[in-house]
Order: C-alpha cells, then structure tokens, then sequence
C-alpha cells in the first residue's frame, strides 16, 4: 500500500479543510495511531468483534448460483450477517473505540443507505455515547425501516434538506457540526474517504473481511480469479481488497452504478474516464462534476451507491490498473437480488447485489476449477420498500393501501 505522501496515495486524498478543522485531525490521526499499537485496544476490538459484530462472518459456496451461471465456483462472503446487517460496524467498533479513548462523550455520523447510521447508533447505544446522525430527506424516504431503527437505538436522526438531500449532503451537514463542537464529539465518517487519516483509518478499521477471506482461501486451497465489490464512496471494497491490494492476483474488481443509463444524472460511475479531478469534503480524487466544476446529479436505486465521489485510495489504484472497475444497472442488480435470493436463500442488499451481478456476467467465462468471491457487504432487508414494490407490483401496492386505511381513524 504504498504512498507518495503520508496523506495521499499518489496524486489523491490529503486534508482540504479549513483551519478549524487541522486541531481535531491530528488530534484523531495521533490516538489512531498510538490504539493500533495498543494491545488492549485490540483486545477490546477484538472481543467487540466476536461478541457483539458477530465475527467471523462465513464465506459460503454457492453451489447452485454456479451450476445456473456455469464456469467458475462463485463464493460469497456474507456480510450481511455481521450484527446491524453490513459490513459497517467493523469501522464503526474501531472508530467509537476511539472517541472513548479520545474523551468525546458524543458522537455523530452521516449515513445514505442507513447501514452507516444503524451500525453507529447500534454501537454506540452498546458503548454509552451520545449518538446523532445526519441523513438526507431523500434517504430518509426511501430507508424508512433504517430511520426506525437508528431511533430505537436511541440516536437522533436529523433529516438534511440542502441541496439533492442524499449522502453527500448529508456529509456537508457533518463536518458543519463537527466544526464547531470537536472538543467534545467525534466524527465517526462511515466511508473510506474525506480528509486525513479517515481513508487510512476506515480501511484498516475493514481489512478484518479481507483478511478472514485471505485466511479461508489458504484453508481451502482456492484458485481465486477474481474478489468483486460493489463500490460507493468504497468502505467494503477497500476493505475486502486490502490484503491483496500489493500482490498481482488476485483480480480485483470494483462495481459501481450504472444506473438507468450513461447519460449525466443517470448513474454513479466515476471511474473509467467518467469522473473529473475534485477536491470536495477535504480530500481530492475523482467526482461527478457539471460544466461549473459543481457536484454533479448522481442516480442509482441503491441510496449507497449514488455518491458522487470515490475513496481516494480506490480512485489511485483504478488509475494504476490494480483495480478494475466496471458498472451494473439498476435492472441488473434487481434482477441479481432476486436470483441470489431462489438459488441461494440470501437476500443482497441492493448495493451488495451489483457485484452479484457482476459475478454472474463473469463466471460463465472461467474454467470451473476457478473461482470468484463476492462481497456482500449487507443484506436486503432495509431494501424491503424498494424491493417489493418493483418485484411484487400491485400486490404491494395493495397491502400498503390497506395498512393505510386501517391506520385512519
């Protein structure tokens, strides 16, 4: 993993904030730095994993997606049943950890799908800290279930209306608060992106699924083509990557949203020529950008993965050629959300399900004593609105009329 600069990885990342802001991040990145030396630090995070995260979580193979696909054995790395269902609670432990070490009694997030938010609240209830998330009135609409749930565990959810009210606005809304109240609260970022050292830290903070799967691979002496993520801001991806990020195989594959089309505010794909030179949230890499060099519309039917920007570390080693990125559609990842769920009994999270998809596209062209494994980074459930009502239809429909209906007085 090397690094031309000890904030970027070669021409991305580094610390673009104001003044303010300088204090608080190199107050962040000495502890971090001192907690991974620590071995009772890692003896908490350790025990948090397994007891409360619900670590290891399996690397199942599916046997009966490989038989429909044909070619290589396709695994999965299921995440989803890591505790709060996505792989963010891995960064979440790490970071909340932190803030206790650090002193700071509150704490404060933004989250786009909701997994980002359900995890730090669910923490942070476990860890008795004061918890408030930031989330977009659009997310909120379509992740209800995942509002419900951050406010069970006792977190404030504070809806975002500026601008396109998704993630990236949620993350302004953020870094506002953070500004002004860091003397006593902690900015648990949910992604492997913003200024200084949260790229670093939020990967190693997910290595533990690369590094589980690096084990399960040695274990069962697998002849791995390629590892495949979804890819939003990229806090799965560079996790499940990492242990492999300095070695020529295996293949690494990043999916992002391809959305309904190619055309400007119809999908979310920065690579590939795609994204434009940014510096947005503190750190530089590439962004959907308008003729203004403004922030460009995103679109995707998974709220994870309608970012506009990418983790900077993800954006430098696509520019290198470690990691190949290609795009998925909404329909593809519908279509593969429900074909895991009839062949397998998993239900992908929207996000998770575009590197499904990709898997299937790419099996059927390998020789069968080769495999692929897949990151599901979470499961369907929080999904549930969006899923039924584009699977189910009607029948759906129906049902929400009634549920209405019986709910007026």
């Amino acid at each position: 993993m090397q690094k031309l600069r000890s904030d970027f990885f070669g021409t991305f990342g580094g610390r673009y904030v104001s003044e303010l802001l300088w204090a608080p991040l190199e107050e962040l990145e000495r502890e971090w730095k001192e907690a991974m030396k620590s071995p009772t630090f890692h003896s908490e995070l350790t025990k948090l994993r397994a007891d409360f995260a619900g670590r290891p979580t399996p690397l199942m193979c599916a046997e009966n997606a490989t038989r429909a696909a044909g070619g290589a054995q396709i695994y999965i790395k299921l995440e989803g049943l890591a505790n709060t269902g996505a792989h963010k609670i891995n960064n979440v432990l790490g970071q909340a950890l932190l803030a206790k070490r650090l002193g700071k009694r509150r704490v404060i997030a933004e989250t786009g799908a909701g997994q980002h938010g359900v995890a730090t609240a669910s923490v942070c209830a476990k860890l008795g800290l004061e918890c408030q998330i930031y989330m977009g009135e659009v997310d909120m609409r379509r992740q209800r279930p995942n509002v419900f749930w951050m406010q069970l565990f006792g977190a404030d959810v504070i809806p975002v209306s500026g601008g396109s009210a998704t993630l990236k606005d949620a993350i302004n809304e953020a870094l506002r608060d953070w500004a002004s109240s860091f003397e006593t609260t902690h900015y648990l970022l949910g992604s492997a992106l913003g200024p200084s050292p949260y790229p670093d830290m939020v990967r190693e903070f997910q290595s533990v699924v690369g590094e589980e799967v690096a084990a399960e691979i040695k274990r069962r002496k697998l002849k791995v083509d390629s590892l495949i993520a979804c890819v939003g801001g990229g806090s799965n991806a560079i996790g499940f990557f990492a242990p492999f990020i300095d070695h020529n195989a295996p293949r690494l594959i990043g999916v992002e949203a391809g959305g309904t089309g190619s055309g400007a505010g119809a999908h979310a794909a920065r690579m590939n020529g795609t994204g434009r030179l940014g510096i947005v949230h503190g750190y530089k890499s590439l962004f959907l950008l308008d003729d203004d060099g403004q922030l460009g519309k995103t679109h995707s039917i998974s709220a994870g993965l309608d970012y506009p920007g990418i983790g900077p570390q993800l954006a430098h080693l696509g520019m290198c050629g470690r990691i190949e990125f290609t795009r998925v559609s909404d329909r593809e990842a519908l279509d593969a959300v429900r074909f895991f769920a009839q062949q397998e009994g998993v239900v992908f999270a929207l996000e998770s399900a575009h590197a499904g998809a990709e898997a299937l596209k790419r099996a059927g062209e390998l020789p069968k004593d080769s495999c692929l494994i897949v990151n599901m980074s979470g499961r369907g459930d929080k999904d549930l609105f969006i899923l039924a009502d584009r699977i189910d239809g009607e029948q759906w429909r129906n049902f929400l009329r009634n549920e209405v209906e019986a709910y007026v007085p």
